[in-house]
Protein backbone atom coordinates (compact mmCIF):
# COMPACT_ATOMS: atom_id res chain seq x y z
CA UNK A 1 0.00 0.00 0.00
CA UNK A 2 1.26 3.48 -0.84
CA UNK A 3 2.39 5.73 1.97
CA UNK A 4 -0.22 8.21 3.14
CA UNK A 5 0.03 11.72 4.51
CA UNK A 6 -2.20 13.40 7.05
CA UNK A 7 -3.80 16.52 5.54
CA UNK A 8 -5.52 19.12 7.72
CA UNK A 9 -7.53 22.11 6.60
CA UNK A 10 -9.74 24.69 8.28
CA UNK A 11 -13.26 24.80 6.86
CA UNK A 12 -16.49 26.34 8.13
CA UNK A 13 -18.16 23.86 10.49
CA UNK A 14 -21.58 24.08 8.83
CA UNK A 15 -20.11 23.53 5.36
CA UNK A 16 -18.31 20.41 6.56
CA UNK A 17 -21.44 19.12 8.27
CA UNK A 18 -23.57 19.55 5.12
CA UNK A 19 -20.87 17.96 2.96
CA UNK A 20 -20.51 15.00 5.34
CA UNK A 21 -24.27 14.41 5.15
CA UNK A 22 -24.05 14.27 1.35
CA UNK A 23 -21.01 11.97 1.45
CA UNK A 24 -22.83 9.66 3.88
CA UNK A 25 -25.77 9.38 1.46
CA UNK A 26 -23.22 8.37 -1.18
CA UNK A 27 -21.71 5.79 1.17
CA UNK A 28 -18.38 7.53 1.60
CA UNK A 29 -16.37 9.38 4.20
CA UNK A 30 -14.99 12.89 3.82
CA UNK A 31 -11.53 11.41 3.29
CA UNK A 32 -12.89 9.28 0.41
CA UNK A 33 -14.36 12.36 -1.26
CA UNK A 34 -11.13 14.30 -0.80
CA UNK A 35 -9.12 11.43 -2.31
CA UNK A 36 -11.49 11.35 -5.30
CA UNK A 37 -11.02 15.10 -5.73
CA UNK A 38 -7.22 14.78 -5.61
CA UNK A 39 -7.28 11.85 -8.06
CA UNK A 40 -9.29 13.95 -10.53
CA UNK A 41 -6.85 16.87 -10.17
CA UNK A 42 -3.98 14.46 -10.85
CA UNK A 43 -5.69 12.83 -13.85
CA UNK A 44 -6.67 16.12 -15.46
CA UNK A 45 -3.61 18.05 -14.38
CA UNK A 46 -6.13 20.78 -13.57
CA UNK A 47 -9.18 21.44 -11.44
CA UNK A 48 -12.00 18.95 -12.13
CA UNK A 49 -14.50 21.78 -12.54
CA UNK A 50 -14.51 25.31 -13.88
CA UNK A 51 -13.83 28.16 -11.49
CA UNK A 52 -15.18 31.43 -12.79
CA UNK A 53 -16.63 34.75 -11.71
CA UNK A 54 -19.12 34.54 -14.61
CA UNK A 55 -21.02 31.38 -13.89
CA UNK A 56 -23.63 30.22 -16.39
CA UNK A 57 -27.23 30.32 -15.31
CA UNK A 58 -28.38 27.04 -13.77
CA UNK A 59 -30.95 25.09 -15.75
CA UNK A 60 -34.45 24.66 -14.41
CA UNK A 61 -35.72 21.13 -13.77
CA UNK A 62 -37.72 21.30 -17.01
CA UNK A 63 -34.67 22.48 -19.00
CA UNK A 64 -32.56 19.70 -17.49
CA UNK A 65 -35.18 17.14 -18.51
CA UNK A 66 -35.22 18.41 -22.10
CA UNK A 67 -31.41 18.39 -22.24
CA UNK A 68 -31.31 14.77 -21.00
CA UNK A 69 -34.07 13.72 -23.41
CA UNK A 70 -32.21 15.31 -26.34
CA UNK A 71 -28.93 13.68 -25.34
CA UNK A 72 -30.27 10.23 -24.45
CA UNK A 73 -33.45 9.94 -26.48
CA UNK A 74 -36.72 8.57 -25.24
CA UNK A 75 -36.61 5.99 -22.47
Amino acid sequence: MAASTLFRARVPAERLKRAEEIFARLGMKTSDAFNIFLAQVELRNDMPFTITTNADRLLTTQEQGKTWANALGEY
